[in-house]
């Protein structure tokens, strides 16, 4: 389960440190791919394995299902955490984040999703007033 918002720095060879609290997590390996919003997932091999042949079985018949797949699987890469906790984006995900040196790392429950700093201040900027429009849609009367 991934919680909570941590501000870790990309070095200059690409690389983060996850934060500590997901390394037991992601300790057997991750894959990172495109996520919406211009921001990258963080899935357990598990999790993303599980998403995967759901995405897959989907019919080659369809159009935007193959465009969805060819984009996710070809933009998906795999990685094993380093000693440190550190992790290396690769240039084509880290341009497609807009990553720069601040970046936020936030739990997402079942992923972890990494933002370029000033990208997640603009969307949580955007979407503050949404906040409680969308629990009423997402949780009818549960909180």
């Amino acid at each position: 389960m991934f919680l909570g918002t941590y501000t870790p720095k990309l070095d200059d060879k690409g690389r983060l440190t996850l934060p500590a609290k997901f390394r037991d997590d992601l300790r057997g390996g991750l894959m990172i791919t495109k996520g919406q919003d211009h921001c990258l997932y963080v899935f357990t091999r598990e999790a993303f394995g599980e998403m995967a042949a759901k995405i897959a079985s989907a019919p080659l018949t369809n159009e935007a299902a193959r465009a969805f797949q060819r984009n996710l699987f070809a933009g998906t890469d795999e990685q094993n955490p380093d000693a440190q906790g550190r992790i290396a984006i690769t240039p084509e995900l880290r341009r497609y984040a807009g990553l720069t040196k601040d970046c936020v790392v936030i739990g997402a429950f079942t992923r972890a999703e990494i933002w370029d700093a000033q990208a997640w201040a603009d969307y949580q900027q955007r979407h503050e007033d949404d906040y409680a429009k969308a629990q009423e849609e997402v949780l009818p009367g549960l909180i």
